[in-house]
């Protein structure tokens, strides 16, 4: 099999590909032909050593692809099924030994390649925004990086649940493809302030939740766009982790909720993880929830679009071609 993996922790030109002996699973295991891994965050930051891992660590958190065997112990698997997993590391690979505790079935009407694309990030938006801060009909929430895969789906899992969405870009490219997604305005980042847009397009109200993967440079305007009682939602850091923030900041901007939630922490039992991607998988099948797929990458170029995804040059999501 080939993975790629690092050896210790830098940029994506610390990324290698390697020849690795065949795995054998283990009791409880599955043993994957990988058709397809999707492209994260989290994968930078187990790269760059933000979140710890033992070295050297295969990357990739999230794929799909066919059963080729089974370990002892494991029941309603068998070989031949699709499957689909995410936050386990080995993703990148053509062979991947998985827990089948976090495995979950491909349904008929969705491709290996969305549903590697659409795993990680759909179950991330379903939960934010029916369980971290539950949209309501009427609401109005703002959605950052709005063009990105994760932001995108957010904005359809929102705008499904009666919310209105206003969604933050950096180009008319960007802002073009998050208006299809559903947002009805879009705040241009690089030209106006993004609280003062909040404030003009809500009548000063504000908004009732920010939906923020972003971090460091948008946690304040995410703070001052919100109406009182309202909750920021801080899910990510793609430009970096947040400085410590003194808590009496939320008392003066009106009693603010602030979280940082995780997707392990919503799919905490097997009754949740099999709850969560069925429904996001049955909206992709249904035709509900679209799937932009933003660049599509061979095996060996896994550091390419590490780089693209930081570089923040690239919209929808970005998929791993582990079978070519």
């Amino acid at each position: 099999m080939r993975a790629a993996l690092i050896r210790e922790h830098g940029g994506p030109e610390a990324i290698e590909v390697a020849e690795l002996p065949d795995p054998t699973p283990g009791p409880g295991q599955l043993l994957v032909d990988v058709a397809a891994a999707g492209v994260n965050f989290v994968d930078v930051y187990f790269r760059t050593g933000a979140y710890p891992g033992e070295l050297p660590l295969q990357l990739g958190t999230e794929a799909a692809g066919t059963v080729a065997a089974v370990g002892e112990g494991v029941t309603g698997v068998s070989p031949g099924d699709r499957i689909a997993w995410a936050m386990r590391p080995g993703a990148y690979a053509t062979r991947a030994l998985v827990d089948a505790a976090v495995a979950v079935p491909i349904p008929a009407g969705v491709s290996d390649e969305v549903a590697a694309a659409v795993l990680l990030q759909g179950m991330t938006a379903h939960y934010l925004t029916t369980d971290t801060y539950p949209v309501q009909p009427g609401d109005t929430v703002l959605v950052h990086a709005g063009a990105g895969g994760t932001g995108a789906l957010i904005t359809q899992f929102a705008v499904r649940r009666g919310g209105t969405v206003l969604a933050t870009t950096s180009t008319e490219e960007k802002a073009k493809l998050a208006r299809e997604a559903g947002a009805a305005e879009v705040i241009r980042y690089d030209q106006a302030d993004v609280a003062e847009e909040v404030a003009r397009l809500t009548g000063g109200a504000g908004v009732a939740a920010v939906y923020d993967g972003v971090g460091a440079s948008t946690f304040d305007a995410s703070l001052a766009s919100l109406r009182p009682r309202g909750y920021l939602v801080l899910f990510g850091a793609s430009s970096g982790p947040v400085p410590p923030v003194d808590p009496r900041r939320l008392q003066a901007g009106g009693s603010l909720f602030l979280t940082r939630p995780t997707l392990a922490h919503y799919m905490a039992s097997r009754e949740e993880l099999l709850a969560r991607s069925a429904a996001v998988f049955d909206a992709v099948a249904s035709g509900e929830l679209a799937v932009r797929i933003g660049g599509r990458y061979p095996l060996d170029e896994v550091g390419r679009a590490h780089a693209d995804l930081e570089s923040r040059r690239t919209t929808g999501k970005l998929i791993i071609d582990c079978a070519g």
